[in-house]
């Protein structure tokens, strides 16, 4: 019997991705201060959470990909090593991607978000979720041919596995992608509405240490459970 964990995971990290201000929202905060409007700070969340989640769905992707052609062991291994790899580069090189400047339209905010995922890892950190949801049960058209179905119904059965199966890593960017976009909303607007950015010289919490060593954990988590 399956559980919903994958799918809290995948809220709890959109949530925690919403939260960091490299993600986007103290981004959408500073184009609204500069332009006096709310209606900006809203406006630039939308590209925002669309480049997030075209980088995420990359890494759904190859890991739907993998999941179909290596064995799981050899998967994980790699999956880790590539986790715990990045978190030291990260680490050891903590290099935020320059932008031109404040006046950026809807497709350079995507890119912008785009990049920023790709440069922090942040499809890396549901890879152990991904490989634990395991998509769908792809065996189920070996049973058919073994109950002695004919070659037609097995060939049917493995198409609607793999379609079926493809669902599950859009779905699981969606999922991940609107709790980021409510969650970075949220903060946006108390900041821009009430806060003011100089909250976050009085109250500064170094999220990318936490980021490397979420990454980091979640190697070893892939490796050990």
């Amino acid at each position: 019997m399956k559980t919903n964990w994958p799918w809290l995971a995948l809220i709890a990290l959109g949530a925690y991705h919403g939260i960091n201000p490299a993600m986007g929202w103290l981004f959408a905060v500073g184009l609204g201060l500069q332009e006096k409007s709310r209606r900006a700070v809203m406006a630039a969340l939308l590209p925002i959470a669309l480049g997030h989640a075209a980088s995420i769905a990359i890494f759904a992707g190859l890991v739907w990909l993998a999941q179909a052609s290596i064995p799981d062991k050899p998967l994980r291994i790699g999956a880790a090593a590539v986790l715990i790899g990045f978190g030291l580069y990260r680490l050891l090189r903590a290099r935020h991607p320059r932008w031109v400047g404040m006046r950026v339209g809807f497709r350079d905010l995507t890119l912008w978000s785009f990049v920023m995922a790709t440069a922090h890892g942040a499809g890396l950190m549901l890879v152990p979720v991904l490989l634990g949801m395991g998509g769908t049960d792809t065996t189920h058209a070996e049973h058919s041919l073994a109950m002695g179905m004919d070659m037609n119904h097995g060939e049917h059965a493995a198409m609607l596995e793999g379609t079926t199966g493809l669902l599950v890593p859009i779905a699981a960017v969606a999922v991940h992608t609107l709790a980021l976009l409510l969650v970075a909303a949220v903060i946006a607007l108390v900041v821009y509405q009430w806060l003011g950015l100089s909250v976050l010289r009085r109250a500064w919490l170094n999220l990318d240490l936490i980021w490397v060593a979420t990454l980091m954990i979640a190697g070893l988590v892939i490796l050990f459970v």
